[in-house]
């Protein structure tokens, strides 16, 4: 072998140690960076005229294993869902307040059920008491206003997972956009014959974003570009971006109607179920929503019952004046039957004059009306919002007795059909509250009742009868039937119980998102295991590497080194010849 050829054979090693040492050093500081996999330096040996002339890097490859990186992307949508729902569920849950803990038995929903529920056991003991009487609007008020703050803290939530959506689709347009880029960068490297392994990180580490938020497939274009599709089928990423749109809603309530997700003007949201997005869809369209509907479902049977007992009762004195909370018309059609007795009495109760209406013959509302205000001494009318008003003209008390009418068909009395001496006002869990006439004044709690005396001057109505009162507890301690809604199946229970299974419900959401978020991040940090065991830059083997490069560097050097030292001495001798 010449000299020459010698020298070129150990320059070729002492160029491929570098790109070598380049390389493996370039891996070990990369080491600790998300989505770096371990590059390699692919060396070959080079012939001329069929005699060995060294050696070459030829590429610099890296990478990962790409089927099991489709697993990790669609586990990676898995643990997006889980991970935001438990968050969620976790954040419904507490909403319904803690059952134990506090002094009074805890903080929860069903707890607030049983304070009332022991309040008015105690006001049917002593109806009279004017300080049991108070205790049962403090806990009924109190009871209001929580199932408010749960409906509006519900409503919330919907609001944060819309906005969150909104976020997210941000997101994932400037990841596909990155990804389009990098198609291209890749390209052109390759064109130039240059390595593509680290721009290949980047797009894939763009991919994982995308795949935690929502669920999608890749696929390889004969070029080598990436391109993207939802599970469902509608591309993302072709040879252009296609960008989702999702515009987040300014105010959330029950009634919004939520914006879906689009592309190219398509509505693509029931395609995206898994991811964080498919997640945060799902908890804003039908986990919370049926949280809400579960609560509406306690709000309404508790308005119902309640009222429908303290309309036919009477405050003590009796108010000049009765305004119902139900919205009725004028043209509404009757099918009464029996009769309802309209009583003025004084501020001790006595009776002043009545007067019995056969509800029978009334064909519509607006004739009933006008029967009211044919009494002496009575005006009535239907106010702008078709609430019934009832008003004294002659400063003595109205107090209605129940008698035997019956204005559906179904036993619904006169007053609880307009909504008279009621409770509670509003149809749902947002709009529950204490009547604003028991608000300003706690003696308007309907807790007396009429008696069927028609001796002008007899006491015909006083504090001290339990009718009332015991038909609230009777409310709030028998059984009632409840549709499915929600989580909860049909059932029939009390009120407390069905509070009870509302808290249990939250709590099960959670702990089952709990148990799912665990299960999705077991699987994906076990496709991440196995991916950095494969591709991740393992320190000690690189170390050895790199030790085995500055070796073969220091070899090769030695041979140029020799061959010039060589040269140099043939050169001496020729000079001297």
């Amino acid at each position: 072998m010449s000299i020459s050829v010698a020298s070129t054979i150990a320059l070729s090693a002492l160029r491929a140690s570098q790109v070598g040492i380049s390389v493996t050093s370039s891996n070990i500081a990369n080491a600790d960076v998300d989505g770096y996999t371990v590059k390699t330096a692919n060396q070959v040996s080079t012939v001329s005229a069929s005699t060995g002339s060294g050696t070459s890097v030829v590429s610099i490859t890296g990478g990962v294993d790409k089927y099991v990186f489709a697993s990790l992307i669609s586990a990676n949508a898995d643990v997006g869902a889980a991970s935001v729902t438990a968050s969620y569920t976790d954040r419904l849950q507490a909403l319904m307040g803690s059952t134990t803990g506090s002094e009074d038995g805890g903080t929860s929903l069903a707890t607030q059920v049983t304070d009332l529920q022991t309040a008015v056991s105690s006001l049917a003991s002593s109806p009279e008491d004017d300080t049991v009487q108070s205790e049962v609007i403090a806990a009924a008020d109190s009871l209001a206003s929580s199932l408010r703050e749960t409906s509006s803290s519900i409503q919330e939530l919907r609001a944060d997972a819309d906005q969150q959506i909104a976020d997210n689709i941000d997101t994932i347009n400037d990841a596909l956009q990155t990804i389009d880029d990098l198609n291209e960068a890749i390209l052109a490297a390759e064109a130039k014959g240059a390595s593509t392994a680290d721009l290949e990180d980047q797009r894939n580490t763009a991919i994982e974003t995308i795949s935690s938020l929502i669920d999608i497939k890749t696929t390889t274009a004969s070029n080598g570009s990436i391109y993207i599709s939802t599970t469902g089928g509608t591309a993302l990423l072709t040879s252009t971006v296609h960008e989702l749109s999702f515009s987040a809603s300014a105010t959330v309530n029950a009634s919004t109607v939520l914006s879906g997700v689009t592309v190219d003007g398509e509505d693509i949201t029931d395609e995206l179920t898994s991811g964080e997005v498919g997640g945060l869809l799902t908890l804003r369209d039908t986990t919370l929503v049926e949280a809400q509907d579960e609560l509406d479902a306690l709000a309404t049977a508790l308005i119902d019952t309640m009222n429908a007992v303290t309309a036919d009762g009477s405050a003590v004195p009796a108010p000049e004046s009765l305004t119902g909370v139900t919205e009725v018309s004028s043209a509404d059609t009757l099918s009464a039957s029996g009769s309802v007795r309209i009583a003025q009495v004084d501020e001790d109760g006595a009776l002043v004059a009545y007067t019995d209406l056969d509800l029978s013959s009334y064909a519509t509302v607006g004739d009933l009306v006008s029967a009211l205000e044919a009494i002496d001494g009575i005006d009535a009318s239907l106010d702008s919002d078709g609430k019934l008003t009832i008003t004294s003209t002659t400063d003595t008390g109205i107090a209605i007795g129940a008698l035997d009418g019956d204005m559906s068909g179904d036993g619904t009395s006169f007053s609880s059909y307009f909504g008279l001496n009621a409770l509670f006002t509003g149809s749902s869990a947002s709009s529950i509250s204490l009547s604003s006439t028991i608000v300003e004044d706690a003696g308007a709690l309907a807790i007396g009742t009429l008696s069927t005396s028609t001796t002008v001057g007899a006491t015909v109505l006083t504090s001290g009868s339990t009718t009332v009162a015991d038909g609230l507890l009777a409310a709030m301690t028998e059984t009632q039937s409840f549709e499915a809604v929600g989580g909860i199946g049909s059932t029939t229970v009390t009120l407390g119980d069905y509070a009870a299974r509302i808290v249990s419900d939250f709590a099960s959401r959670a702990s089952s998102a709990e148990a799912a978020e665990t299960s999705a991040e077991t699987l994906a940090s076990s496709l991440s295991d196995t991916i950095a065991s494969r591709s991740g830059v393992n320190i000690d083997e690189e170390t050895a590497k790199l030790s085995d490069y500055q070796a073969l560097y220091s070899a090769a050097a030695q041979v140029i080194q020799a061959a010039n030292e060589m040269f140099e001495a043939l050169l001496s001798a020729a000079k001297s010849a």
